[in-house]
């Protein structure tokens, strides 16, 4: 049984001052001191030197050969990463990856965005989170789900549906994988096998490995793979491309990288996992009248599809019939006219969301999302503190949030004296549990 004081002896701090992530800047809240739980995870210092430490993992990789031994000067190379979506920090381990393979041909090297059922990223984009060099030196494309030129089959999904990857990845014979490992909603941690499935399938794979059955299992949830129906799929998919030789990392609140796990696309997710778990998950002994979450700010907050995890996060520790208040900007919206978006406003409620997901035949892009929410709203209030104006949250079934602070102060009042608040300042980069008594 785990004592709740050890989860919480460094990160469980009563004050009235608070910054929550929010946009590329913080959102100051001030509450109650005696009645406020901040949860945050346990900082890590980053490396002194990240680029000896990346250059050095690719040669001492977890679980098979280095990368230069795993290379012969004929192979055409696929690197696969991650989109604007994600804090991974691209604009530094990308660069260090290619000056690594410098003696590659070229001609020889695509990289692949992995951005599953998410919309392209302009060029713009591309210099941003690659570099110039990068852009302007290499062959550099956006994975596209619903183009079937790109796709190949490689079997089927356990419903039956193709299993589709990107053709580049899975022609290469050596595909090397990057991103950053934190607690996944659903998946039980991003990075590893994702990258690859989701991030470069088709999008009739994703929606069945995202179907409402994998989303409502109670083990499809932030923290768990093992038994994790819908992980252990898009592993299996995943593993299919044939070997992959795999390049994350772990990130602090600044972005700055604590750890790289290079080596066996398993194996060394696996341990970076729990190294994550170690860091980020967080035990609690109550649960909550209220929470307020984020979802960790810029890039991760740019749009409300990527928010619900954000919602999820906090809605772990929050008492059926409680207040969850999401610090999301939204920047980018729902997006607007997106999958998400056109769900949401084709239902009433989040009730009859639901309905329509458990109709048999019924499948939308990006349920996954309206799904978990739905699921949240049904047992408790959810406010949105964000750029997005009252109608468009209206339509996505949620209240707007104008004032936090002067929110939470209200609701505790009207609860009375025991009411008590949680605080995720960096959303979705902690995960609270509650502890068994």
């Amino acid at each position: 049984m785990l004592d709740f004081r050890e989860g919480l002896s460094l990160n469980r701090k009563l004050r009235m001052n608070i910054d929550l992530a929010y946009g590329e800047g913080k959102l100051p809240l001030e509450l109650p001191e005696d009645r406020t739980t901040v949860i945050e995870p346990r900082f890590s210092e980053g490396i002194p030197d990240e680029k000896t430490a990346v250059l050095n993992a690719l040669d001492h990789p977890i679980g098979r050969p280095s990368l230069a031994e795993s290379l012969r000067p004929e192979d055409k190379v696929c690197i696969l990463f991650t989109d604007l979506t994600r804090a991974t920090p691209n604009e530094r381990i990308i660069p260090w990856l290619l000056e690594y393979l410098g003696d590659h041909p070229r001609e020889n090297i695509t990289l692949l965005n992995q951005l599953g059922t998410h919309r392209p990223n302009t060029r713009d984009e591309l210099i941003k989170m690659l570099t110039p060099e990068v852009v302007d030196g290499y062959r550099v494309i956006n994975h596209n789900c619903e183009d079937p030129s790109q796709l190949m089959q490689l079997g089927q999904t356990s419903s039956g549906v193709p299993a589709l990857l990107n053709k580049h990845a899975v022609e290469a014979d050596l595909r090397i994988v990057t991103g950053f490992i934190e607690p996944h909603f659903f998946a039980g941690f991003s990075g590893g096998p994702k990258g690859i499935m989701p991030g470069v399938a088709g999008l009739e794979t994703v929606m069945s490995n995202h179907g409402v059955t994998h989303i409502g299992d109670q083990r499809a949830t932030f923290g768990n793979t093992d038994g994790n129906p819908l992980w252990e799929e898009l592993r299996d998919i995943a593993l299919r491309a044939g070997p992959s030789f795999l390049l994350n990392v772990t990130l602090n609140h600044d972005r700055d990288i604590t750890a790289v796990f290079a080596g066996d696309l398993i194996e060394a997710h696996r341990a970076g996992c729990a190294q994550v778990k170690a860091t980020a998950m967080q035990a609690v002994d109550r649960l909550f009248d209220i929470v307020v979450t984020t979802n960790s700010g810029y890039p991760l907050d740019l749009n409300l599809y990527q928010g619900v995890k954000g919602m999820s996060a906090g809605a772990r520790i929050l008492k059926d019939g409680g207040l969850l208040i999401l610090a999301c900007e939204c920047r980018e919206g729902v997006p607007s006219q997106s999958p998400l978006d056109k769900l949401l406003r084709s239902a009433s409620s989040p009730a009859e969301i639901l309905t329509m997901l458990s109709t048999p035949g019924f499948l939308r892009p990006e349920q996954w999302q309206a799904q978990i929410q739905a699921l949240i709203q049904a047992r408790a209030e959810v406010m949105v503190y964000s750029s997005l104006n009252d109608s468009t949250l209206a339509a996505a079934h949620l209240q707007s949030c104008d004032d936090i602070q002067q929110t939470v102060i209200n609701r505790l009042a009207e609860l009375g004296k025991e009411a008590r608040v949680a605080v995720l300042p960096q959303g979705p980069l902690t995960i609270p549990y509650l502890c068994e008594q």
